[in-house]
């Protein structure tokens, strides 16, 4: 019950930031053309991290006053707001700096060996020492278990930005993986710690599905990051081994496949992929970027 209070409360305070946002969100230094050439604004998920903040503030300071039982962090709570402010942050730079002349690690790479640090490559390398610095945070085994989680956040990281390629595809794919994770986590610390941020993150699903914002690597990263620091926080190894693995081929697919053109070849995949989406525009761009 704690977990879908979690949810519920995160969902309300992303659409009430949304609304208080309006014209942050609408200044021109955000907006953005979209795969269809719809300009709207980007790093909307940014309400995410704002989400968590004031959620967490919010438990705290009632705590305080004898309302609730919460008069501390947990670190299971503390990690997730580190996560959430850290891969935010590496994904707002990327929406409001990066370009699109890399793509993929190993485009990023190659630039790299040029002289040129991209921000692709700072969200990369950035998000490997968020990930490490979570995983040591409340302490570690091994050192090899210190890899393997750190590697497995990143990687998740990154799959939810690989997978915002279209309106509402990040958020569906993250539901997949959060229904089956919550019901394991149940209302244990690690599930009430990641509720409030995935829950913000299904609030902003009606306007990122309906184009009225794009989440941005400032969302898509964070979503990623938060299912994976839950699978390393809640799960035993077995079960952190298989996610790592599943990670580790789904990015490296990534690099030599296009998740847009294997979804649109697969019916169930497509149909899936379509669900609230607006149909295109009848001559299949509107409000094109100036040449």
């Amino acid at each position: 019950m704690n977990v879908v209070i979690a949810l519920v409360v995160g969902a309300i305070t992303a659409q009430l930031l949304r609304i208080g946002a309006k014209s942050m969100l609408a200044h021109p230094g955000l907006q953005r053309h979209n795969a269809v050439g719809r300009l709207l604004p980007t790093s909307g998920g940014i309400l995410i991290v704002l989400s968590v903040l004031v959620v967490e503030a919010g438990r705290v300071v009632l705590g305080a006053v004898g309302v609730g039982n919460v008069t501390d962090l947990s670190i299971e709570r503390s990690e997730v707001l580190f996560a959430v402010f850290g891969f935010g942050l590496l994904g707002l730079l990327d929406d409001l700096l990066g370009d699109s002349s890399a793509t993929g690690f190993r485009g990023h790479i190659a630039r790299l060996f040029h002289g040129d640090i991209t921000t692709g490559f700072l969200k990369l390398f950035g998000g490997a020492g968020i990930a490490v610095v979570l995983v040591a945070t409340p302490g570690f085994a091994t050192g090899r278990r210190l890899l393997i989680d750190a590697v497995l956040i990143a990687l998740a990281a990154n799959l939810g930005n690989l997978l915002d390629r279209a309106p509402g595809r990040t958020l569906k794919f993250a539901l997949v993986a959060y229904i089956p994770l919550a019901l394991v986590l149940g209302d244990g610390a690690v599930g009430v710690a990641i509720a409030p941020a995935m829950g913000a993150a299904f609030g902003l699903f009606p306007a990122d599905v309906r184009e009225r914002l794009m989440l941005g690597d400032a969302g898509a990263n964070v979503i990623g990051a938060v299912l994976g620091l839950g699978i390393v926080l809640g799960r035993g190894e077995v079960s952190r081994t298989t996610a790592l693995v599943v990670l580790l081929v789904a990015n490296i697919a990534a690099e030599v496949v296009s998740f847009s053109k294997v979804i649109e070849r697969i019916p169930p995949l497509r149909w899936f992929d379509q669900i609230g989406r607006r149909p295109p525009p009848s001559d299949g761009i509107a409000n094109p970027p100036p040449s």
